[in-house]
């Protein structure tokens, strides 16, 4: 069973968060799942921003990335939170290796593309290509790879990836059974209440009427293109509850949201 978790960066500030996911994916891990653990860190790398003194600027929600910020970017994410939640799984009985995508051309990057310009947000790309042979490798040898959401391009230098799309795009390239967004939410809310299941038909509904905004609705894009690819099943699932990480995992029922696959809504 090949699984990619992706851990929401909020989740990475919370010792109790932190404690209980990585509890539940060295389970995984002695039960001999293939695991990649893709990681963000978005309000960790604001705050550090802040006390640098970067005042950061967006162009329809993302981010400028001028080359200080790409630093203070790779500082946070492949250095303070790589290391902590490869530390914390380490730590939880199962050897863990923080990852960069500097590491042997882990992770590939294209420059976005934003109202027709190349480059035009900076240091901002998406994930192009990944090593999977690399990848196979560290499974093969007992250990868990940890991945910052970075790649790197052409020109050797590191982008910044929205973490959502990137273990979206990780889930297609190493052909995952599964893809697991352990999120600091319930799951898919509808008002107060937690949506068990979202047909992928609905998706776009979600969005247009406002119902699912920011980060989740990046998400659900995300969770699409994963489906798209042949991802066998996909779940948003609540990083703070005990044991519902395994049960996604295990393709039990249990909390959070699974986002169906156009096929499985054909056949309802």
């Amino acid at each position: 069973m090949r699984i990619v978790v992706k851990v929401a960066g909020v989740l990475l500030e919370s010792e109790e968060g932190l404690a209980n996911a990585c509890a539940q994916i060295a389970e995984l891990a002695r039960e001999g799942a293939e695991l990649l653990v893709i990681h963000g860190g978005g309000k960790a790398f604001t705050a550090t921003l802040a006390r640098m003194g970067i005042t950061s600027r967006f162009v329809n929600g993302l981010r400028v990335t001028d080359r200080q910020t790409r630093d203070a970017a790779v500082m946070v994410f492949a250095g303070l939170l790589n290391k902590r939640l490869a530390a914390s799984v380490s730590a939880a009985g199962v050897p863990a290796v923080g990852v960069c995508a500097a590491d042997a051309e882990a992770f590939s990057a294209e420059p976005m593309v934003v109202e027709g310009e190349e480059g035009g947000l900076g240091y901002v790309g998406y994930l192009a290509a990944m090593n999977v042979d690399l990848f196979e490798r560290l499974w093969h040898a007992g250990l868990v790879p940890v991945a910052a959401c970075l790649g790197m391009g052409s020109d050797g230098e590191l982008y910044n990836i929205n973490a959502d799309h990137m273990a979206a795009a990780c889930a297609e390239y190493c052909h995952a059974d599964r893809l697991l967004y352990l999120t600091d939410v319930a799951g898919v809310l509808d008002g107060d209440a937690v949506l068990n299941r979202v047909e992928y038909s609905d998706v776009d509904e979600l969005v247009r009427s406002g119902k699912v905004q920011g980060g989740m609705a990046l998400k659900l894009e995300a969770c699409r293109r994963a489906l798209d690819a042949g991802v066998g099943e996909v779940r948003l699932v609540p990083g703070m509850t005990p044991g519902a990480l395994l049960s996604a995992a295990r393709g039990e029922p249990g909390p959070g949201t699974q986002i169906a696959s156009l096929a499985e809504c054909h056949a309802a």
